[in-house]
């Protein structure tokens, strides 16, 4: 029995299942996330290494080959790239198109954590990463302040940036730009000579002097207390009073040897907003997050923000923001669908001289858009432009269809055919072309 068929001789089972699948797209619909474009990522693992003052050919001699090493027993790898920079050591691994990034990601990071102990005790802990369209951006804010640059950047860091990173769906929070404080000391060579003090010596004392760590803990009848020596320097001066070597009895101080400042760090990046000097904080998303209930969220709490830093003149200004062109992309398509709709409906109207045929399409047309929801659900896609450029081409698919069924049904009963017989007929006629 062919769907025209049963839906002449069974109208209320019809009308039944597009009440269903009616009320299944709108439920879909409400828990589908907006993105600007699909979900995309390339099978490349990169792994990146830093190695403080090093040269290009120490780095690859000491880190970039011990790594290639280590990943060369890597299932499904196409091909392995290395660069060795002055610092930086950069190895990717591009994979086949059948291979698990994550797993391969994983295995990676497992064989190189067995040869960390191989690699130069000054070198960073490789970081191991995988290329996604969710590791981008979905909001770029602009801050600025009537204060000191280096207070703004430690305030930016310490209290905003954590305010941001825990709003619902919040991945991760960037800062681009601004002055970053740091303590610069600046040994000097003929003091150290003089002292017979080496620069290994005087970096291992600086370090092993800036900790916290447990000394352990006193018990009574009554209660436990932990010790925990609090080592760390508070202030420059500290730092320059630093005992670094005893000769004779006379003590070697750091200030002696080095000068110490509290100063910034060399700036690298530098961001602007509408001509003025900021710090960017960029917000990424989680990947399974709704950009746009993401980006609404930080918005509330950017004015939460600026509420509560008055005081400091902190403005938080919105320079970019991705899901604008996927609210567009959606309005458009749900303009589209309207007009869709009154074109058809005018059309039945004013040609076929027919309000019975111009309802049926009102209500088909959208009946048939809003199901396609349910397959977009559970195939786990989104709303993005792809998908919404989908929907704007089937609106016009939806509306020649319609017309012509609509047509030929009509033509059928001006041959005095009853209802039911020219509905089969004339869908049975060009049902075939139509679907």
């Amino acid at each position: 029995m062919k769907i025209a068929e049963i839906s002449i001789k069974r109208p209320t089972i019809i009308a039944v299942l597009f009440i269903i699948l009616t009320l299944g797209g709108i439920f879909s619909y409400s828990q589908l996330g907006y993105e600007l474009i699909p979900k995309f990522e390339m099978n490349v693992v990169t792994i990146s290494t830093i190695y403080p003052g090093a040269s290009p050919s120490e780095v690859e001699n000491t880190v970039t080959k011990k790594i290639e090493d280590a990943i060369a027993s890597l299932e499904n790898v196409k091909k392995v790239e290395s660069k060795s920079y002055e610092s930086l050591s950069l190895v990717m691994v591009t994979l086949t198109a059948n291979a698990d990034a994550n797993y391969s990601l994983n295995d990676a990071q497992r064989k190189i954590n067995a040869v960390l102990k191989d690699l130069p005790d000054d070198v960073d802990p490789p970081s191991l990463s995988k290329f996604s369209i969710s590791d981008l951006p979905i909001i770029t804010i602009g801050a600025t302040a009537g204060m000191d640059q280096v207070e703004f950047y430690d305030l930016l860091d310490k209290k905003i940036q954590p305010v941001l990173s825990r709003v619902n769906g919040v991945a991760q929070v960037n800062l681009v730009g601004g002055q970053e404080r740091e303590i610069q000391i600046s040994l000097d060579a003929k003091k150290l000579q003089g002292y017979g003090i080496s620069v290994p010596q005087a970096q291992q004392i600086i370090l092993a002097s800036n900790l916290d760590f447990p000394t352990g803990k006193v018990k009574t009848r009554e209660n436990s207390t932990l010790i925990r020596l609090a080592g760390k320097f508070k202030n420059v001066e500290e730092l320059r009073n630093l005992v670094v070597s005893t000769k004779n009895g006379v003590q070697v101080r750091l200030g002696d040897i080095a000068d110490v400042q509290d100063s910034q760090k060399e700036v690298e990046k530098i961001a602007r907003v509408n001509q003025k000097s900021a710090i960017l904080l960029q917000v990424i998303k989680q990947s399974d997050a709704n950009a746009v209930a993401v980006s609404e969220a930080v918005k509330k709490a950017v004015a939460q923000i600026e509420a509560d830093y008055k005081a400091n003149n902190v403005k938080l200004t919105l320079a970019d923001d991705t899901t604008d062109f996927t609210l567009v992309a959606a309005n458009s398509v749900m303009k589209d669908l309207f007009i869709a709709i009154f074109l058809v409906a005018f059309v039945m109207l004013f040609f076929l001289h027919s309000f019975r045929n111009a309802l049926i399409v009102m209500v088909s047309i959208p009946a048939s858009l809003i199901a396609t929801f349910i397959g977009i659900s559970l195939l786990g896609y989104t709303l993005n432009l792809m998908s919404l450029l989908g929907l704007s081409l089937v609106v016009g698919i939806l509306v020649d269809d319609a017309i012509v069924v609509l047509e030929n049904i009509h033509r059928h009963m001006e041959m005095g055919k009853n209802k039911a017989r020219a509905a089969y007929d004339g869908a049975s006629e060009i049902g075939f072309t139509v679907t």
